[in-house]
């Protein structure tokens, strides 16, 4: 029963990776379940792992563990079917051989890749920054402009912690450095809402004070065991994302950050209001990989500081995640500032390009 569930969950992911434009995932994921129904190398690489929640996304860890070797030179006939290898994939023609090669390297790489299957997915989406930024213009906006504090809650590599260090772009509206190594293009469909215009015209720099964030396993994007990390959990066929990445890694040497090693709640604990700068506490798509006893304790620490703030030392609460009563492509961003009422900002596709208007 144990490895019929976890099947039925690889093939959850499957789906998943067709409606979002990663056909060779959706293939792999699809002939990998079969595997493990099987008894195959997939079902001996996740052994111990069928009973977990859904939210590990067991499958994820073990694709990130396989295009790792890719990236390092280590499966160079898998290589051939990655984009973000040099390599192309053509579904009706290269499934069969893709699969064998895919097949091949879980079974070769099996202890490297049981290590991968204890690590969680670490993303770090650079394009979240569009709605992380937008919800932060609308927070200064809102306080009439006052130096930054930034606090991310499940930043891996801090990359997003330096947003403000990217370009955005839109239909008649751009935002941040024009020379910047990180761009958002066509990041609102239609154009950026007028509240956004508003904000970005009124603040087309910002101060940031300081750059803070926590993970329970943060990288450092400066090793390179860890970059390759954080590239092996972008998708093979999404280079778009690869290259948003690429030049987050660039500015991240530039610009230092520190990610401590800590639970949410347990480091939101250690925050409290500065006078003279906005508290900004933010997260996008880490919710769901934290328990629910342990949220809890993050929404009561979240509600202790938007009360201990003023108008001198105010506290702002922004986040990008998928809806807790709605369905999970329903990603929406919202706002909270202070003691008052949070506002649906905006909505996006998962990967935060583009976004539109709630």
């Amino acid at each position: 029963m144990s490895r019929e569930q976890a099947a039925a969950a690889i093939e959850r992911q499957a789906r998943a990776c067709a409606n979002m434009e990663a056909g060779l995932y959706a293939d792999l994921l699809t002939r990998a379940a079969g595997d493990v129904r099987a008894g195959g190398p997939c079902a001996t690489v996740i052994a111990g792992h069928e009973d977990a929640p859904a939210d590990d996304i067991v499958s994820l860890r073990l694709l990130g563990g396989v295009h790792a070797l890719v990236l390092s030179g280590r499966a160079p006939e898998l290589a051939r079917f990655y984009p973000s290898a040099g390599g192309a994939y053509r579904a009706a023609v290269d499934a069969p051989a893709c699969w064998a090669a895919f097949r091949a390297v879980v079974e070769a790489e099996h202890d490297t890749l049981r290590g991968w299957l204890r690590r969680p997915p670490q993303t770090n989406e650079v394009g979240r920054a569009n709605l992380l930024l937008a919800g932060l213009l609308h927070v200064v906006h809102e306080v009439g402009g006052l130096p930054v504090r930034l606090v991310e809650l499940g930043a891996s590599g801090g990359l997003n912690l330096r947003a403000d260090r990217f370009r955005v772009e839109a239909a008649g509206f751009a935002w941040g450095p024009a020379d910047s190594p990180v761009r958002l293009p066509d990041a609102w469909r239609g154009g950026a809402p007028d509240w956004l215009r508003a904000a970005a015209g009124a603040h087309p720099e910002l101060t940031v004070v300081e750059r803070l964030g926590c993970d329970l396993t943060p990288l450092d994007p400066g090793d390179p065991d860890d970059a390759l990390a954080l590239r092996a959990y972008v998708w093979p066929q999404h280079t778009a994302r690869a290259a948003r990445l690429a030049g987050a890694l660039e500015l991240a040497r530039r610009l230092p950050v520190r990610v401590v090693a800590a639970g949410a709640a347990d480091f939101l604990a250690g925050i409290t209001p500065r006078p003279g700068a906005l508290t900004v506490v933010w997260h996008s798509v880490m919710r769901q990989y934290v328990p629910a006893e342990e949220w809890s304790r993050v929404t009561a620490e979240l509600d202790r500081l938007a009360a201990a703030g003023s108008a001198d030392a105010p506290v702002a609460h922004v986040s990008f995640e998928p809806h807790p009563r709605e369905a999970r492509d329903d990603f929406q961003l919202r706002a909270r500032l202070g003691t008052g009422p949070e506002r649906l900002l905006a909505e996006a596709h998962p990967h935060g390009l583009p976004a539109w208007p709630a």
